[in-house]
């Protein structure tokens, strides 16, 4: 791996969009880490430290607003740019989403343009 290599951490409990999105940002020279429930996500996190997290609402133990939230929250986590996809697509939603510390908020389904362009946007910002 070399150093200038990105690394992207997706957290997503649905085994084919996660290898979706794996697999494209894979074609746009990201490592990728995948996680499919919240709970191992965060020492993980914490240990990987990626560029950037693509992000499910809506997982099987620990909401990923939860997993959001507890990034802003540690110091070393605050930083990372994070984009939450989700088939949760009403106002509300996409406000508790962002005002929990969402970098940018996809509603699913995501393409493979929206997605590259979401993580450029966030990469650039961060």
């Amino acid at each position: 791996m070399t150093p200038a290599q990105k690394s992207v951490m997706i957290i997503e409990d649905e085994p084919d969009a996660a290898e979706m999105f794996a697999e494209m940002m894979r074609v746009n020279g990201f490592r990728v880490v995948k996680m499919f429930s919240s709970t191992p996500a965060i020492p993980l996190l914490v240990q990987e430290k990626p560029d950037v997290v693509i992000l499910d609402v809506m997982m099987p133990d620990i909401s990923g607003l939860e997993v959001l939230r507890y990034m802003r929250r540690e110091p070393e986590l605050a930083s990372i740019p994070v984009i939450v996809v989700s088939a949760k697509s009403m106002p509300g939603d996409i406000k508790t989403g962002l005002e929990a510390g969402a970098s940018l908020y996809l509603t699913k389904p995501v393409g493979f343009l929206d997605l590259k362009q979401a993580v450029d946007k966030v990469m650039q910002g961060a």
